[in-house]
């Protein structure tokens, strides 16, 4: 049986793979987080490789704090770059696949128009850098690799905006959002989904993709249909970015082009508002 080093194994992307891994018989999963696995830890990285045979690893150990990073920048590199390349040499050493995790930050927002994977990176704030070099750092150390990057992510686990915007609905009865920032929301459950295909089907075409899913909305947008559908009675207000003054910049348009990932892995993307229902179906039966 294969194994599949998955890391960040607490978080909400690991979760979500980890509720659909059974799917795959002829995989083993090894979910690994803090304290156990520290992937800035080179020695380590490398003696969980030599004591498992690892056909794939699915980086999903980030430093997300996008706000807090510009204040934390060694760490957010040590984990988003560091980390990345200690994974990517392990893997290249025993000759894994290695899945790393990326995101629309990688853009500053000013194109205009759905960004594909050729476009050019230019990211405004130290999360969005970070992130980029960590992908350059696993596409230099091997060839056998995928970026994916996504955006918005959101699942019925861990922190996300989806479950903030449940407390704070539940608690006040107006709440401004920003409304000039527009991207896609991303149900975490799908992105395990593909993930997963690509390892079943055992694609070769490296490289970078883009995955989100379909359509557009601001974060205004977003928190609407939210409260629609969890049907919780709190009024929202769109405001610009400027009203709300944060620590780093955000790209105002980051939208990403999936023709690549979807002509590729001939998949089917589910429009975002769908995935939300989904996830907010199954966040309420649980609760």
């Amino acid at each position: 049986m294969k194994n599949v080093l998955v890391t960040g194994g607490n978080g909400q992307l690991a979760t979500c793979i980890k509720d659909i891994d059974s799917s795959t018989s002829e995989y083993h999963f090894i979910y690994v987080d803090l304290p156990e696995l520290d992937i800035t830890d080179k020695d380590k990285v490398n003696s969980l490789f030599e004591a498992n045979t690892i056909s794939h690893c699915i980086n999903c150990a980030a430093y997300t704090a996008v706000d807090k990073a510009e204040s934390e920048k060694e760490l957010a590199y040590s984990v988003n770059v560091t980390g990345a390349k200690n994974l990517a040499e392990a893997c290249y050493e025993h000759k894994a696949v290695m899945i790393q995790i990326s995101t629309d930050f990688v853009f500053d927002g000013n194109q205009g128009r759905l960004y594909n994977e050729n476009d050019e990176t230019n990211p405004l704030g130290v999360y969005g850098a970070t992130k980029w070099q960590g992908e350059l750092a696993v596409s230099k150390a091997l060839e056998r690799h995928f970026v994916l990057r996504t955006s918005w992510l959101y699942s019925e686990y861990a922190h996300n905006f989806v479950k903030t915007m449940l407390r704070l609905g539940s608690e006040r009865n107006e709440l401004n959002v920003v409304s000039d920032q527009i991207g896609t929301p991303t149900y975490a459950g799908d992105l395990a989904k593909a993930i997963l295909k690509i390892i079943q089907e055992d694609i070769n075409e490296y490289g970078t993709y883009h995955y989100s899913n379909e359509g557009v909305a601001s974060w205004y947008d977003f928190a609407k249909a939210i409260f629609e559908i969890a049907e919780i009675n709190c009024n929202v207000l769109p405001v610009r970015t400027e009203a709300y003054p944060t620590p780093a910049n955000r790209p105002s348009f980051s939208a990403m082009d999936k023709s690549k990932i979807k002509n590729i892995l001939q998949l089917e993307i589910p429009y975002w508002r769908e995935s939300l229902e989904r996830c907010l179906e199954i966040f309420h039966k649980d609760n």
